[in-house]
């Protein structure tokens, strides 16, 4: 039977890092939102694009996407997974709670793995790091300029990405300025939907996300068995 995970935490949380994980040795897709956004704003063929400008301006400042484009783009490719029986993971998406439950016209991304994969079938996990923890690890954080692969942080971190040995790269959603901004929206726009979930009876799987990244592994596989 196939599964949906989504995985919630705030900035730096590892939840990109885990859902990764899913994908290498559990053989999910891991649909990345907000990588896919980053490189639908960054993509130099849309710079005439009013829309995507005015979404880039917003990614880029650490505030979140307009909800009701990011549904449309999220909705589509979900159900295109879901027809190839295909497990799914997401990271940190929906965001919001239209994204997560829509309204009278759009059907949100809830719904939508409901009738693609059964409520049953959906596990809702919130990784748990401190506010401090958050601005530490992203701040420090560096990612692949070319597989987009995350690089650990340590006191020798190299220049250049272990796995394809392309340079590395800061993304301008890790300033420290736009970490607050970040965490912030995370309080105020993400972390709404547990509420609504829980009244709808879904169970929120809290784990500690201050772990080392291969326990924390260990914990998700645990619970989502």
């Amino acid at each position: 039977m196939k599964k949906a995970v989504i995985i919630y935490g705030p900035p730096g949380s590892g939840k990109g890092t885990q859902a990764y994980l899913l994908e290498a040795v559990k053989g999910f897709f891991h649909f990345d939102t907000g990588r896919y956004l980053e490189r639908v704003v960054h993509d130099p063929s849309n710079s005439g694009n009013k829309v995507v400008q005015r979404e880039k301006r917003l990614f880029d400042t650490g505030k979140l996407c307009t909800p009701s484009w990011v549904l449309k783009i999220v909705r589509e490719k979900t159900e295109e997974l879901a027809k190839s029986g295909i497990n799914v993971v997401f990271s940190g998406s929906p965001r919001t709670l239209f994204e997560a439950f829509g309204d009278n016209k759009n059907t949100g991304l809830i719904k939508t793995l409901e009738k693609n994969y059964g409520r049953k079938n959906i596990k809702v996990i919130a990784l748990k790091v401190s506010s401090k923890t958050s601005m530490f690890r992203n701040s420090h954080r560096q990612v692949c300029s070319l597989c987009g692969a995350p690089v650990l942080y340590s006191k020798k971190s190299s220049s250049k990405c272990a796995f394809c040995d392309s340079p590395v790269k800061k993304r301008t959603l890790d300033k420290p300025e736009v970490i607050k901004v970040r965490l912030v929206e995370y309080e105020n726009r993400t972390q709404p939907i547990f509420k609504k979930l829980k009244d709808l009876r879904y169970n929120i799987i809290s784990i500690n996300g201050e772990q080392p990244p291969y326990k924390v592994f260990r914990d998700i596989i645990k619970k989502i068995k």
